[in-house]
């Protein structure tokens, strides 16, 4: 039996709307991420699309020491809560830290746990115990090392914490070195995840499943042409949510650069993966 997130005025899962998560890597500046919230957000509107901002305030997991990690964790937060307030729309962003889960809570909709980090108990427990405190939900990432099975560890440690009000998203799975390949029939198993209270909804990571990890040395390369066949691929398959990274600018883009779409190309994006959406029914 499968359940729903419930994220501020969004429920994602069956019968729901698609939901799309969108917006810059890393915050740059509260104008651009309100640049960024405001045009997807009135692209989700006109091809009936639930919408959810994203922006990280720190980016901990970066190739190089010297890479752009963000505003930090308390200008990142105070930029978010203004997206939210100003758009009227959610907000998200990921945590690396179990010292981090409690401010972030205060402030987002979706606390997210990356994938590199999905197995970690401490993190989860901290993620879930303030979730559930602050009636927020929890998105974790599935680690390009693991199968979708191994996603109910994750899903049940937060129910231990108290939090049900969860969802998975699938980035990709490692394919030797530098590559990264997406599994659709995993994708469904991810979708069928056998655990207590109902399989939970799951997001599909457009962007980050065009990554060529490490493939430049310092810095992650990309195929971000293939992510508008995956977005589509993906909603046939009938995932429940999209999660891209996008960018006025994306040669510009302080974080994955090699991988952000344009922020010009989201109206039409959006509007296909709505017609497959209206099409298979999901």
């Amino acid at each position: 039996m499968p359940r729903t997130l419930s994220a501020g005025s969004v429920t994602i899962g069956p019968h729901q709307p698609l939901a799309i998560i969108a917006g810059p890597c890393v915050l740059e500046s509260l104008e651009q991420s309100l640049q960024i919230g405001r045009t997807v957000r009135e692209a989700c509107r006109r091809h009936g699309l639930a919408y959810i901002f994203k922006g990280s305030f720190d980016k901990a997991n970066r190739s190089s020491i010297s890479s752009a990690r963000g505003p930090g964790l308390e200008r990142g937060l105070a930029w978010l809560a203004e997206v939210g307030r100003e758009l009227g729309v959610p907000v998200t962003t990921d945590i690396h830290d179990p010292g981090q889960a409690e401010a972030v809570s205060r402030v987002v909709d979706i606390v997210q746990i990356p994938a590199f980090l999905c197995r970690q108990t401490d993190l989860l427990l901290a993620a879930g115990t303030a979730a559930a405190k602050h009636g927020r939900a929890v998105n974790v990432k599935k680690g390009q090392f693991m199968a979708p099975a191994e996603m109910k560890g994750a899903v049940r440690k937060l129910a231990e914490a108290g939090c049900s009000n969860v969802m998975v998203t699938d980035r990709g799975t490692f394919f030797g070195y530098h590559r990264l390949v997406n599994d659709f029939a995993g994708l469904g198993d991810l979708m069928e995840l056998p655990v207590a209270g109902g399989s939970p909804p799951v997001c599909f990571d457009v962007t980050h499943s065009t990554q060529f990890p490490g493939a430049e040395g310092e810095r992650t390369g990309g195929q971000p042409a293939r992510g508008p066949l995956l977005a589509r691929a993906a909603t046939a398959a009938g995932v429940h949510c999209l999660f891209i990274e996008c960018h006025p600018e994306p040669a510009k883009a302080l974080s994955d650069a090699s991988t952000v779409l344009p922020l010009g190309s989201m109206d039409e994006l959006l509007g296909s993966v709505a017609r497959i959406r209206g099409a298979v029914g999901a």
